[in-house]
């Protein structure tokens, strides 16, 4: 289940005390502070579904790190977000050259609409956010949308629609207890 960052805004971002001491176990197992910057990160982002820049300073002062180190960890993958959550679910649309030729673009083009935004943005209510990836490493499925941990494989661009619906069930079903539905993560203070 992802936990999603209800009560989270920039300006009151903190890391919680097991992220804390999560970070300084690391620490312990690793000869260089810098090798936990990265798990630090996944640590992050998979709680909150982003980084927030106050929360890369404090993973810098854990680590004794400059905070230019940790933000040029964060920046080199485009994977982390740092200007706001995604959605629940992070819909990854395939645009290798497999994917593409059986349709990838259109899915993509037409997911996005039915979600109200662009590839990138997470929906208004935070459901889901759409995205381009180059190759999902899945090709004999091609189309297909990696969406969060699960992957819809062969996908045909005219039901789009009814990837739509198992998207949003997804959502749903993943959505953090104590999340509203009907507000934007984005939107939380």
């Amino acid at each position: 289940m992802t936990t999603a960052p209800t009560t989270l805004s920039e300006s009151s971002s903190r890391l919680t005390p097991e992220m804390v001491q999560q970070i300084e176990q690391w620490c312990r197992r690793y000869p260089d502070k810098r090798a936990v910057v990265l798990p630090a990160l996944h640590l992050v982002h998979h709680r909150w579904r982003w980084v927030p820049h106050s929360v890369v300073v404090q993973i810098a002062e854990l680590l004794e790190l400059a905070p230019a180190e940790v933000q040029d960890t964060l920046s080199f993958y485009g994977f982390f977000k740092q200007d706001k959550p995604h959605g629940v679910v992070r819909a990854w649309v395939c645009r290798s050259i497999s994917c593409a030729l059986r349709g990838g673009d259109e899915l993509l083009e037409e997911l996005c609409k039915l979600v109200g935004t662009r590839p990138g943005e997470p929906a208004r209510d935070g459901s889901i956010t759409v995205e381009a990836a180059e190759c999902l490493g899945a090709c004999e499925h091609a189309p297909c949308v990696l969406a969060n941990e699960r992957l819809y494989r062969g996908l045909d661009p005219r039901d789009v629609a009814d990837l739509y619906r198992q998207l949003r069930k997804q959502a749903e079903q993943e959505r953090d207890p104590g999340e509203s539905s009907t507000t934007s993560p984005s939107d939380a203070s």
